[in-house]
């Protein structure tokens, strides 16, 4: 990583093919051609698409549990499979641009993020995520929907298992207004919210309607600060995202989230705000 560069500007296209992927998709394709198979002829066999067998080859695609223990029985694999699978990387579903970042995020002493859109990937519920993964446009296939969720559930880990990361979250209240996906949908998402904010390192701070004008009204951003005290920025976009190293602009983003956590309701009454709003719908 280059302290010098500004941005580093990434296409989110579609998540790149990981070393473990790569490699689990090699030993599979050893199995199957032992057995026999083609990829066509082991498709109906497996109940899966030859497509879908192409991508896990290829290393494009996380494999299903279901597709695994298929796969055992079909290509007599003896456990071998299973085992693989296990070592595959904990991060299916996720863009190249976004991959960095997320590395960053296993090992942040702090995290913060501003969102005025929907309730941020850390903080959702399953049902919500999979209301936005299945609305998503173009479409994605149920494959690729179960793809997106379970990596969104997989990063969610980090409240629980960073307990010494500072999480802070300032979050637009229309955002908890908009009905995504149906009023139980939303319900159970602000009762997702409410207990990661009993989690001691956590804090979650909504911005009030009332507040017409704050220093967020550029847009989401999130920051985080390393174990060796250095910051870095991400800003997310509609089809490409911005990885900030630059001191001066990551400076700029931390002056701006300081202005937001001043002019956000307090984590107490944030709460009190959420719990209000669930009893209305």
């Amino acid at each position: 990583m280059e302290d010098s560069s500004s941005t580093d500007n990434y296409d989110s296209g579609k998540p790149e093919p990981s070393g473990s992927l790569r490699t689990f998709g090699a030993v599979y394709q050893g199995f199957r051609e032992n057995a026999g198979f083609t990829q066509e002829a082991l498709a109906p066999v497996l109940r899966y698409s030859a497509h879908y067998i192409g991508s896990v080859e290829q290393g494009r695609r996380l494999p299903s549990k279901k597709f695994i223990d298929r796969s055992e029985e079909a290509l007599g694999a003896n456990g071998v499979l299973r085992k693989a699978a296990k070592r595959l990387s904990k991060q299916p579903g996720l863009a190249r641009w976004f991959r960095e970042w997320a590395e960053l995020e296993k090992q942040a002493i702090n995290l913060y993020t501003y969102e005025c859109r929907l309730v941020p990937g850390l903080l959702q519920s399953e049902p919500y995520a999979r209301t936005l993964f299945e609305n998503r446009v173009p479409l994605l296939s149920e494959e690729e929907v179960e793809t997106q969720v379970a990596a969104r559930l997989e990063r969610q880990k980090l409240l629980r298992d960073r307990p010494n990361t500072a999480f802070s979250f300032v979050i637009d209240e229309h955002v908890f207004r908009r009905p995504t996906g149906g009023a139980d949908t939303v319900r159970g998402v602000i009762d997702h919210v409410l207990e990661c904010m009993t989690l001691r390192n956590v804090d979650v701070q909504v911005m009030p309607l009332e507040r017409g004008i704050h220093p967020g009204l550029d847009g989401p951003m999130q920051l985080l600060e390393t174990p060796d005290n250095q910051w870095f920025g991400y800003c997310e976009g509609q089809e490409s995202s911005q990885f900030i190293t630059d001191p001066q602009t990551v400076s700029t983003l931390y002056m701006r989230y300081a202005k937001l956590l001043s002019q956000a309701l307090t984590p107490e009454d944030s709460g009190s705000l959420l719990k209000q709003i669930r009893g209305a719908l």
